[in-house]
C-alpha cells in the first residue's frame, strides 16, 4: 500500500477523479447528504491518500489556515473498512502535519460519533455538538 501526498496542482486529472468519485460516494451519496462536495478549498490543499493497485483506500485533504492547520474529508473506501486503514491513514495525515507545519495547532469539524477516535490521536473538543448538513459535528482541537 502506497501513500501520496500533492498540492492540487500536481495531481493529475485521474487523480482527482478517482479522488472526487470516492468523496461524493461516501458524503454524498452514502450519507444522503447534498452539498458542495468539491470547494475553493481543493485548490489549495495537500490531498493525501492510501492506494492499492489503482484502488483509492483512503483519502484526506490538508489546508494551512494561517495560525492552525486544519484536514477534512477523511475517508476509508467502503470496500476497505474493517481493517484499522482509518488509523494508518491519520498517523500518515499527522506526519505530514508535522512536517509541513511544524508546531501549528490543528483544529478540525470531525463527525460527533468519530470523537473517541481522533481522541485518540491526541485531539480534544473545544465546542458543543453542531450540525453541519443535518449531520453532528464537534470542533476538535490538537496542539
Amino acid at each position: 500500500m502506497e501513500y501520496h501526498v500533492k498540492e492540487f496542482t500536481k495531481l493529475t486529472t485521474k487523480e482527482f477523479l478517482e479522488i472526487v468519485k470516492l468523496r461524493i460516494a461516501v458524503f454524498v451519496v452514502e450519507q444522503n447528504c447534498p452539498y458542495q462536495e468539491v470547494d475553493d478549498a481543493d485548490e489549495f490543499a495537500w490531498h493525501t491518500w492510501l492506494q492499492e493497485g489503482s484502488d483509492i483506500v483512503g483519502y484526506t485533504r490538508i489546508i494551512d489556515k494561517g495560525d492552525t492547520v486544519t484536514f477534512g474529508r477523511v475517508i476509508v473506501n467502503p470496500d476497505y473498512r474493517g481493517k484499522k486503514l482509518g488509523n494508518k491513514l491519520l498517523e500518515e495525515t499527522l506526519k505530514v502535519v508535522e512536517e509541513k507545519y511544524p508546531n501549528r495547532p490543528i483544529i478540525i469539524g470531525a463527525q460527533a460519533h468519530l470523537t473517541n477516535f481522533y481522541g485518540t490521536f491526541g485531539f480534544e473538543a473545544i465546542s458543543d455538538v453542531y450540525l453541519e448538513d443535518d449531520i453532528p459535528h464537534i470542533h476538535m482541537r490538537r496542539n
